[in-house]
């Protein structure tokens, strides 16, 4: 009973002062729409870009998409942009103001929200007060994320570049001193192909000739270090070839031009401001109104009751 008289006494307070209420309501609604037009907020345009990672390996136990989103959050790029776009004018942040850089991290994470996606995509998306602006921003992300990404793996194969082309050469002059060495020992002693060789000095032999002789001499002198030469030239030889294949393998990546990212969906202007949305600027500003002008009638109606029991 208690509850249904105090509802009751609720609905006669509301009716009593209800022009009130509308009054209070509706002038609240025509503030919102006033307050909420360009002339006092400033209309922000969004732009919205979608990608998947490309071209890429992850370090650790990172995913290609969680590298992604790591390297497009980077300090790097993200002066990048500041710079570019000179958003402490667009901002209007002092440059030079002791807590600026603070102030503008502050900003621009606020406008420039860089997320994940339930797919595994990235997505990019730009608040400004030029459509344009937004769109070229969200781009340009993308374009100094693939800076990035060719700069640091670059770097890395150009360690490994370096690594071949000096075992490149440290095998060449390997094969070089086996080689003159080699043909040292043939000029000198009149051997090259030591398994004919052999085979001919044995036929002269039992000829009598004393340049066999002489030949079968040097091939028990020197025989087994010319072949073991002639080995060595051929492993040598392998092995540079290996690693030149390896070599050059890496050297095209260094000399590539990759992207590192599909894009899904591309940037473009906005031919509608998403912000701020007028109409719940005024919903939220007339039901603000029509609670708290309810709440302070309600205690003005008790404070009378209060003070007309207590005489």
């Amino acid at each position: 009973m208690d509850n249904n008289f105090n509802n009751l006494s609720l609905v006669q307070i509301i009716l009593k002062w209800k022009w009130h209420i509308l009054i209070i309501t509706l002038a609240a609604a025509v503030c919102g729409a006033i307050f909420s037009s360009s002339t006092f907020i400033t209309p922000l345009y969004k732009s919205e870009a979608v990608a998947y990672p490309a071209n890429i390996s992850p370090y650790s136990d990172e995913s290609e998409t969680e590298q992604m989103l790591q390297i497009i959050n980077s300090q790097s790029i993200t002066d990048s942009i500041i710079e570019k776009y000179d958003l402490w004018t667009d901002y209007g942040i002092d440059k030079n103001y002791k807590f600026g850089k603070t102030y503008m991290l502050n900003e621009y994470h606020s406008k420039i929200k860089i997320s994940k996606t339930p797919y595994e995509a990235i997505s990019i998306t730009v608040m400004d007060k030029d459509p344009f602006v937004a769109c070229n921003i969200a781009r340009d992300i993308l374009n100094f994320y693939d800076q990035k990404v060719h700069y640091l793996h670059t770097q890395k194969v150009g360690e490994v570049v370096a690594m071949y082309e000096r075992q490149l050469r440290e095998k060449q002059q390997n094969i070089d001193s086996l080689k003159r060495l080699y043909t040292e020992y043939c000029t000198t002693y009149g051997l090259s192909d030591i398994s004919s060789q052999t085979r001919e000095a044995t036929r002269s032999l039992l000829s009598g000739s004393s340049k066999a002789n002489e030949i079968q001499n040097n091939l028990q002198l020197y025989g087994a270090e010319i072949h073991d030469l002639h080995t060595k030239i051929a492993a040598e030889g392998n092995t540079y070839v290996a690693t030149k294949l390896d070599y050059e393998k890496e050297l095209r990546f260094f000399h590539s031009q990759l992207t590192y990212s599909n894009i899904i969906n591309e940037p473009f202007p906005a031919d509608k401001k998403s912000f701020p949305v007028r109409w719940v600027v005024v919903a939220l500003s007339a039901l603000g109104a029509l609670l708290l002008s309810i709440v302070v009638i309600f205690i003005i109606e008790n404070r009378k009751r209060f003070v007309a029991e207590n005489r």
